[in-house]
Order: C-alpha cells, then sequence, then structure tokens
C-alpha cells in the first residue's frame, strides 16, 4: 500500500513538473525574441518582437486545427499521425498536458529561423512560412521520432530536440537566408562581381541578447528536464544541461581570444546557446565526461559555423542561428551514439561507440538525421519558393534602408525618445592610407604630425574684434583631457555635443564575430569655447596637445572670427550677443 501511495504521489509531482516544464519552454520565447533583437539593428527591433510574438500566436492555431493530429495522431505506417479532432470533440479525456508541452516545442522550432532572415524580409511571407512549418514539417518528423513511427520503432534516440526541433529549424534557416539573400552592404564585390570582403554588422542591443542568452538557458531545464520521470534522472539532467554550455563558452572566449586578439562578447553568447543545443539529445543518456566533450566541440562548432557561412557559403545569418542549431543539431544527434552510457540514471539499453556499444547507435543516430535533414530540406525549399513566387520573401530596398520597424508596422521606433542612428555600413568609405604618424608623444612631434593629426582651420580675416569662436572636434576618449587643459587655461564656459564623425581614418579595426568592424560613423564629440581675454592661440595650442595621440584623425579644430558686438547693459551687468562669421 505504502508503495502504491508513493507511486501516486511521485505520478502527481512529475506531472506538475511537466506542465512547469512546459511554462519554461515557453519562456524562451522571450528568450528567442531578445537574443534576435539585441544581434540585429535598432531600426528592426519591433519587427523581431512581432515576429517571435506571432510564431506562438499562429503556432498555436495550426497546431490545434493539425499539427497536434498529425504528430500525435493514430500512427499511419510510421509515417504520419492521423488527424483528428479531439480537442473540439472528447475535451473531457483530451491530453491537455500533452498537447501544451508539445505546442511550446513546435513553437520553438519556429523561432528559430526569424533571426537568420531577419531584416530584410516581408512580414506577410513571415507569417505564411510559420504557419506551415507548426502546421505540417515538424508535426510529420516529429511523430517519427516521438509519435510512434518509424524511428522510434528502429531505436532512434533523442529525448529533447536536437534533432526533431533544433536541426529542423536550423536547416529552415539556412535555405531561407540563402534565398533571400545577404543584407545591404553585407558583402562587398568587385567589377566581375566576386565577393572581396565581408562586413560586420555589430547588434545594436548585446546586454538585451545577453539577458535573452540567460533566459534561454533557464528555459532549458525544462526544455531538456520537463519529460524526466525520476529526481535521479532529472538531477543528471541539469548536470549535463549546465555542463556543457559552460564547458561550450570558455572553449568559444579561449578561441576567439587567441584568434581575433580578444574574446568575442556575442560568439561567446552564441557558444552558451550552441552548447545547450548540442546537449539536448544526449542530455539524459550521458555522463558528465561526455557532457564536457560534446559543449567543447560545439564551442569550436560555433566559431567555424559563423566563418563558414560568412566566408564560405556567403550567407547572411545576422544572428548566428545557423551555427547554433543547424550544426550543433546535428552534433547532439550524433553524439547520442557516441556517448550514451548506461551510468546516466534511467538509461539501460543505449550504448554510444565511446563506452563499448559499437557502432549501432551511431548508425541509428546518423540514419534519423539523414531522414529529417532530407525531409525538412524538400518541404521548407518548396514552402519558400512558393511563397517567393506569390507574395515574395524579401522587402524593397528602400524599405530595408528605412527599416522594417517602419516599413512593415508604422513604427517610427521602438524606442520611443531615442534618436536612432544606422552606423554600420551603411556610407562604407574605402581607407587608402596608414593613419599611424609613428610618433605618440606631443611633444616629440614635428610640426607636420602635430598637423597631421589635428588640423587646425581658422576662417578668413574679417574684422577682428578680439573675440574668438573655437570649434574642437574630438575623439570621445580624449574629451576628459580636452576639458582639463581648457580649465587649466581659465576657459570655464565650453558648450559640449555629442556627434557622429566620419573622416579619413578607419573606423575601427576590431573584430566582431570573426569579420572586421568597418564602422565608418564614429562617436566625437564637439566643445565650442569663446574667448576674448585668453589668446586664442593658447587654445589652440593646449586643444592640440590634450587631442594628439600620434594618428592621422587626431582631431580638428575651427576659429571663427566674432565681427559684431551688441552690448545691452540691464541692470548691473553687461551681456554680449555674438554673431558668428563662418
Amino acid at each position: 500500500m505504502t508503495e502504491e501511495i508513493f507511486s501516486v504521489v511521485n505520478g502527481e509531482v512529475f506531472g506538475v513538473w511537466f506542465l512547469i516544464g512546459a511554462a519554461l519552454v515557453f519562456w524562451m520565447q522571450a528568450g528567442f525574441a531578445m537574443v534576435e533583437t539585441g544581434f540585429t539593428r535598432a531600426k528592426n527591433a519591433g519587427n523581431i518582437l512581432m515576429k517571435n510574438l506571432m510564431d506562438f500566436c499562429i503556432g498555436t492555431v495550426v497546431f490545434i486545427l493539425i499539427g497536434f493530429g498529425l504528430l500525435f495522431g493514430e500512427d499511419l505506417v510510421g509515417l504520419i499521425g492521423k488527424p483528428g479532432f479531439d480537442i473540439f470533440t472528447d475535451y473531457a479525456n483530451f491530453d491537455w498536458s500533452n498537447f501544451v508541452f508539445n505546442l511550446v516545442f513546435c513553437a520553438t522550432t519556429a523561432t528559430i529561423v526569424s533571426g537568420a532572415m531577419a531584416e530584410r524580409t516581408k512580414f506577410l511571407s513571415y507569417c505564411v512560412y510559420s504557419a506551415v512549418i507548426s502546421a505540417f514539417i515538424y508535426p510529420v518528423e516529429a511523430h517519427w521520432i516521438w509519435g510512434g513511427g518509424w524511428l522510434s520503432q528502429i531505436g532512434f534516440h533523442d529525448f529533447a530536440g536536437s534533432c526533431a526541433i533544433h536541426m529542423v529549424g536550423g536547416i529552415s534557416a539556412l535555405i531561407g537566408a540563402w534565398l533571400l539573400g545577404p543584407r545591404i552592404g553585407k558583402f562587398v564585390k568587385d567589377a566581375k562581381g566576386r565577393i572581396t570582403k565581408v562586413n560586420a554588422f555589430p547588434g545594436h542591443n548585446l546586454p538585451i541578447g545577453c539577458l535573452g542568452v540567460f533566459i534561454l538557458w533557464l528555459g532549458w531545464y525544462g526544455f531538456n528536464g520537463a519529460a524526466c520521470t525520476s529526481v535521479e534522472q532529472l538531477g543528471s539532467v541539469f548536470v549535463t544541461t549546465t555542463v556543457a554550455p559552460a564547458i561550450a563558452t570558455v572553449v568559444c572566449m579561449i578561441f576567439t581570444w587567441i584568434k581575433y586578439g580578444k574574446p568575442d562578447v556575442s560568439m561567446c553568447l552564441n557558444a552558451s546557446l550552441a552548447g545547450l543545443v548540442a546537449i539536448t539529445a544526449p542530455c539524459d543518456v550521458t555522463d558528465v565526461t561526455g557532457a564536457i566533450i560534446i559543449g567543447a566541440v560545439a564551442g569550436l562548432l560555433v566559431v567555424f559555423g559563423v566563418w563558414f557561412l560568412d566566408n564560405k557559403l556567403r550567407v547572411d545569418d545576422p544572428v548566428g542561428a545557423v551555427a547554433v542549431h543547424c550544426l550543433n543539431g546535428i552534433w547532439g544527434t550524433i553524439a547520442v551514439g557516441l556517448f550514451a552510457t548506461t551510468s546516466a540514471p534511467g538509461n539501460d539499453s543505449i550504448v554510444g561507440l565511446f563506452y563499448g556499444g559499437g557502432f549501432k547507435q551511431l548508425g541509428l543516430q546518423l540514419a534519423g538525421f539523414a531522414s529529417v535533414a532530407a525531409w525538412t530540406t524538400v518541404m521548407i525549399t518548396i514552402t519558400f519558393l512558393v511563397i517567393k513566387a506569390t507574395v515574395g520573401l524579401r522587402v524593397s530596398e528602400e524599405e530595408e534602408i528605412v527599416g522594417l520597424d517602419s516599413c512593415e508596422h508604422g513604427l517610427p521606433s521602438a524606442y520611443a525618445g531615442f534618436s536612432i542612428m544606422d552606423i554600420s555600413n551603411t556610407m562604407t568609405m574605402d581607407v587608402n592610407e596608414n593613419t599611424d604618424l609613428g610618433v605618440s608623444d606631443y611633444d616629440s612631434a614635428s610640426s607636420f604630425q602635430k598637423k597631421a593629426a589635428v588640423n587646425v582651420v581658422k576662417a578668413p580675416e574679417m574684422l577682428t574684434t578680439g573675440i574668438y569662436k573655437v570649434v574642437i572636434i574630438a575623439k570621445l576618449s580624449r574629451y576628459d583631457h580636452l576639458k582639463k587643459a581648457m580649465n587649466d587655461l581659465g576657459v570655464t564656459g565650453m558648450t559640449v555635443t555629442q556627434v557622429m564623425g566620419c573622416g579619413v581614418q578607419k573606423g575601427a579595426g576590431e573584430m566582431y564575430r570573426g569579420v572586421e568592424v568597418d564602422a565608418t560613423l564614429l562617436p566625437k564629440v564637439k566643445v565650442e569655447v569663446v574667448v576674448s581675454k585668453i589668446p586664442v592661440d593658447s587654445v589652440i595650442a593646449a586643444a592640440k596637445k590634450a587631442l594628439y595621440t600620434g594618428h592621422i584623425g587626431d582631431g580638428k579644430i575651427f576659429v571663427y572670427n566674432v565681427d559684431k558686438v551688441v552690448k545691452v547693459r540691464t541692470g548691473e551687468e553687461d551681456f554680449e550677443a555674438l554673431q558668428d562669421v563662418e
């Protein structure tokens, strides 16, 4: 009797945990929305949010009508579930928990594609795609794996969806981005049409992207752990789900640090997700050693994937969805056949190659990967080609430049009250000279070097009054030096404005996701002072010394004569109205 009671209680507890896991997986939609928004440009933020919202909402509609039946309906020759409407005709006996759980998984598959096709896809076309993958493409292959179909019958193992969800979403993302074409300015071509350079498009809000990664990591404990049936198995799944992404991120950090000179922030965020994707299929059958190796490979694979798409396939994937989900979905699927061990709680039959199981399970995993990949490739290609031929896939060039928030949704900006400026490759300028002047110390520099670094432009001589307006354009990093120099001279009144500037100096020589950043509009500071008693030559000399770092484009100084002074006496104070002559 006691054992029966404990069995009932245990079943109830894990039934509740199953639904909590479903809620965690639903919360991952917020994570995907944040990652994709943060990794793309501000002018498309609202469009990204809308697509992630509609992935789930459209997916719910079509999953109710057809998707759930195809996934969990009565098996028809191992290929498809029999469509049914029990949710309408027999609600009292309907499997509510299973429906909700598989619905949130279905939405995850659809939303993976959003990031790869971001910033240039028609919203209507995306909604059509989302409906098709949720209603038909995903439910059919998921039936093979989880609904009693032929892959489950032969022993293929994918515990939480490296193959069924992530690889399918990643393949769809790859084909969609390829058919769509790259964003304007992503690739530079020569006169013969050959690509000679890859441009970086830095994400506009990495803090939001990082928040999205942590939301996804939290949700992944439900993603991988919700189907566990014992505390021991759940604990083991939590361990592998923690270790693999952590190792992947550390490996990626070290690798990018060595390869690019500095650890790449966005690539490491991608690496965390890559480790989570890779461990999703084998999370219940591997031990911590296997999780470490799986994570380490994932950390390298995501860097290779981003590079391979940019430099070999020439496919523009703004957020790295293909590298994270497609490549690591495949890797996680295969990893079951390599690292499965019976020491994992709840696993008493699946043994991988490296644990003495031979090639049997590895062969099954390869067969599953190949069949699901073939199904997805054929069906998603047909889907996108039909959409392209009917309503079209891509927005116009003008709409892409202005931004999808405005053109597709009538939203002036997702950041009301903030000035939005697109500084990434919109006005690309070739730089053909070395900006380093060879001397970084101002006192040691020659007059030519000083003039090249900080140029002084004087207005034509007019009626001199002894009053000058000096406008100084400088790097943000030199502002404190400039302010101190002016204060030391006795200049206490300054007008300071943050501006964007474009000069002969290269925008940036840093790396973003393995691509050199070439932002030609740079953050600058404009300082304006008006002097009369203080010699203007002293102001110029102090400013030049403060701005000098030994590079062309350290700053520029404009000097204006003031030829009109109007004195107005009011009480005991004098005011001067100054008119600039340029």
